[in-house]
């Protein structure tokens, strides 16, 4: 079993930045992939971005998302971090960390990020 654990969220206002943190410990093994996962209310959750464990990355650069969200993994801590700068009202949602790999596919309990206008 994989446990996640997100932090980081929280209320800005438009234009600010927030640092989100996804912590895995359990059964961790080599050969994994991390990430985050966004989900508004009343809508599907989406990709925002992963990383391998070999630091290969996939992002969304849908025009809602892109040059403003980034990926990055501290794989000695089994960490990942998602830097958002320049937000708007559109990014609110819970944000979600996943964990997949040998061990199966897991998913945090979500942080919430609001953004007001």
């Amino acid at each position: 079993q994989v446990q996640l654990v997100e932090s980081g969220g929280g209320l800005v206002h438009a234009g600010g930045s927030l640092r989100l943190s996804c912590a895995a410990s359990g059964s961790i093994f080599s050969g994994n992939t991390m990430g985050w996962y966004r989900q508004a209310p009343g809508k599907q959750r989406q990709l925002v971005a992963v990383i391998t464990s070999g630091g290969s990355i996939t992002t969304n650069y849908a025009d809602s998302m892109k040059g403003r969200f980034t990926i990055s993994r501290a794989n000695a801590k089994d960490t990942v971090y998602l830097q958002m700068n320049s937000l708007k009202p559109e990014d609110t949602a819970v944000y979600y960390c996943r964990w997949t790999g040998g061990r199966g596919d897991y998913w945090g309990q979500g942080t919430q990020v609001t953004v007001s206008s």
